[in-house]
């Protein structure tokens, strides 16, 4: 099951290509027994996972890649986790965590997967990501159960203002984090259940076709399940909250030279098994 957020309504996506594909409105197919709002699903998700095969019986309507947008617009949460690639903490000379290094993107850096990234200071930085969106959620989840209380993962973009980001010391990365797009994420959910491998997933970040990170989730300090169970014992997980589970190797900023965005530039970020998501950089 894919989820997608259509021109806003909440849908499932039967088939697609580079260009766009073919949706099912979820609210038309079910008669009214789902919501059309993508944020009012995510709490009836194992509802939505038992009649998503009927449903995905119903009448499709093509879409283009540009008509997908966040598949949680309005999340209450977004989680975002430093240092938690292993080869990403080397590059940055920094010590392994020995718990999750937490900030939040505010909501309002929220992007649409093909989304333009409005570009307007000289250190902005590439973070492909694994994003997890919250189902049911709740508090004290055990790591056993982690993968049930999320709806599906998609690919994310962290994109950072490194400059804002370090400048306080400590440094703080919440605010550098959160400028205006800098959030795209998409481009639909791919249903937990449905994932393989889920704690060894493939994932690149190219800038303008040139290959910048190729690493695989197996690198991660802290798994998908350690962040669910670790983060709800300190707050309550909200249907549709977003975790960005932390960036490979090969960020800008760690380059040396370093690099940084600019307008022009082209992001294609993918993650094997669940899809790419294409941001070009604009003047701010």
């Amino acid at each position: 099951m894919r989820f997608a957020n259509v021109r806003g309504r909440a849908s499932l996506v039967i088939d697609s290509d580079e260009d766009g594909g073919a949706a099912v409105d979820l609210e038309r197919a079910s008669a009214g027994e789902f919501p059309s709002d993508p944020m009012a699903t995510f709490a009836l998700w194992d509802e939505l996972r038992k009649h998503a095969a009927s449903i995905a019986g119903g009448e499709t309507q093509p879409f283009a890649m540009h008509d997908l947008r966040a598949p949680s617009p309005r999340p209450a949460q977004v989680f975002g986790i430093g240092l938690n690639f292993r080869q990403h903490a080397v590059e940055t000379g920094a010590e392994i965590p020995d718990s999750p290094l937490t900030f939040t993107k505010f909501a309002s850096s929220v992007n649409a997967p093909f989304g333009e990234i409005p570009i307007g200071v000289p250190t902005a930085d590439w973070e492909v990501e694994l994003v997890v969106v919250v189902a049911a959620g709740g508090r004290n989840i055990p790591e056993s159960k982690a993968w049930d209380a999320l709806a599906g993962v998609c690919v994310g973009q962290d994109i950072s203002d490194r400059l804002l980001q370090r400048a306080t010391t400590p440094p703080q990365f919440s605010l550098g984090k959160s400028r205006r797009g800098y959030a795209p994420f998409g481009p639909w959910l791919v249903d937990v259940a449905q994932l393989g491998d889920r704690d060894n997933l493939m994932m690149h970040c190219s800038v303008n076709d040139e290959e910048m990170q190729r690493s695989s989730t197996s690198d991660m300090i802290f798994s998908v399940s350690q962040l669910v169970a670790y983060l709800s014992t300190i707050v309550e997980l909200l249907p549709g909250d977003v975790i960005y589970t932390g960036t490979p190797s090969g960020v800008g900023g760690a380059r040396k030279p370093p690099r940084f965005l600019a307008a022009g530039d082209v992001i294609t970020s993918t993650i094997e098994g669940v899809g790419s998501i294409t941001n070009r950089c604009v003047s701010a």
